[in-house]
């Protein structure tokens, strides 16, 4: 995965979904970051505690993750940003919880993560989770604690304080936090170290030798109880938040090309797969869809224009992708047929209503109607020679492609209600 392949990532606006942390109804904030084309791999991003998928180190990290390929879904965790909860009143458990909602948002509207990253608390969260996500392959941390009870002395407040009075303040980079004496007691219930052996996946552990909030001990202590296949990468110039975007692309870049060795790319689709399409709705923007089609996840929407996000291409966009595939395609089967040099076929497609008692070149398609019809023109380019006794037989035997009849022929379409829809 090289991010010279890539062009720039595309980041949606903040989506929201419920969920039961502990027994209490949360509502989750996230983000995703999509690549260009296909996603490689889907991954979900969790940051540290007092941070935000919005922070600096979150952003740049998820961005170079998408640069490189992968599906991002950043998560703030109960209240932390845009996250529903009160953040004195949360604690580990429930950051625990709130990882593996997101895990089961992403199974029902995404894909599962086969990457999953943590940064700080977050990864702790994430090592913490990992054994009740099967379909997670790598994980990798960045500047995590070994010790989650210890977080609270990492960022400044006294264990002995809150324990005595019941709670304490610190101030992070300007903002006011209370810590309270129910997060130390529910740390105390989580063993980090304990729980690596039992993980079975493969591990990266990243950590900056002068992490000023967690130090590089934390990071030997997660890299001797895990077991390989594991490995350490030392942010030798980075601190804990990775404020220079270089450390955080670094960290992108080594956490996508480490993880492509433990992801391994899906089996080709069989022939007849892809006769059922999957379109649904991933809970953001008006009109954002994820389209599974065999392996392949693609996305929908519409353009700014009419109030979506231009996310992916509009429904008309696929079905004139559809025309000019099909009839690219057609073309290059007729001409190894016939042993043509065409050289690359390309098929430009735009589609309008027209009306169509002005249509001149409709053909039978707007004779005797009356209103707008669909006009899809399609203008074929080849880089070889074209005898002119050829040019017209390319214009023939690319209208018979499969998509250009059904387009002009009409075909019989069928819409139900799913069996487990209830009545109001």
């Amino acid at each position: 995965m090289t991010a010279a392949t890539q062009r720039s990532p595309k980041m949606t606006p903040p989506l929201r979904f419920e969920a039961d942390l502990g027994g209490e109804q949360i509502s989750l904030a996230a983000r995703i970051d999509l690549p260009t084309g296909r996603p490689k791999a889907y991954a979900l991003l969790v940051h540290g505690f007092t941070c935000s998928m919005d922070l600096a180190i979150t952003r740049r990290v998820a961005e170079g993750l998408a640069g490189e390929g992968l599906a991002v879904l950043r998560l703030d965790l109960p209240g932390h940003g845009k996250s529903g909860g009160v953040f004195a009143e949360t604690n580990f458990s429930q950051f625990r919880a709130a990882v593996l909602a997101a895990v089961a948002y992403m199974r029902q509207h995404l894909a599962a993560p086969t990457v999953l990253v943590g940064h700080s608390l977050g990864g702790a969260a994430i090592l913490a989770a990992a054994a009740e996500i099967p379909e997670a392959k790598a994980i990798a941390t960045i500047g995590t604690p070994a010790d989650v009870g210890e977080v609270v002395r990492l960022i400044g407040a006294s264990p002995e304080e809150v324990q005595r009075k019941g709670q304490a303040d610190v101030t992070i980079d300007g903002h006011r936090f209370t810590i309270r004496r129910e997060f130390l007691e529910d740390a105390a219930h989580h063993s980090i170290p304990e729980a690596l052996p039992k993980l079975r996946k493969a591990l990266l552990i990243l950590h900056a030798p002068r992490d000023e909030i967690v130090g590089i001990d934390h990071a030997a202590r997660l890299y001797s109880a895990a077991k390989h296949p594991k490995s350490f990468i030392s942010l030798d110039h980075g601190n804990h938040l990775l404020t220079d975007p270089r450390d955080a692309a670094y960290a992108a870049r080594v956490i996508a090309a480490w993880a492509s060795r433990f992801v391994e790319d899906e089996e080709p689709a069989r022939p007849g797969e892809h006769e059922r399409i999957l379109v649904s709705e991933i809970g953001q923007g008006q009109f954002q869809n994820t389209v599974v089609a065999g392996r392949h996840r693609l996305f929908a929407d519409e353009p700014t224009s009419v109030g979506g996000d231009d996310l992916g291409p509009s429904p008309y966009d696929y079905l004139s992708i559809a025309l000019a595939a099909c009839k690219s395609m057609t073309l290059r089967m007729y001409a190894r047929h016939k042993g043509l040099d065409l050289g690359r076929i390309s098929v430009e497609v735009s589609h309008g209503k027209v009306a169509a008692d002005h249509c001149e070149d409709c053909g039978e398609v707007a004779a005797g109607r009356s209103g707008r019809i669909d006009r899809f023109e399609c203008l074929i380019a080849v880089d070889g020679p074209v005898a002119p006794e050829v040019r017209d037989k390319l214009v023939e035997v690319a209208g018979k492609c499969p998509v250009h009849k059904t387009l002009q022929q009409t075909a019989a379409i069928v819409t139900r209600l799913g069996e487990g829809v209830e009545d109001a």
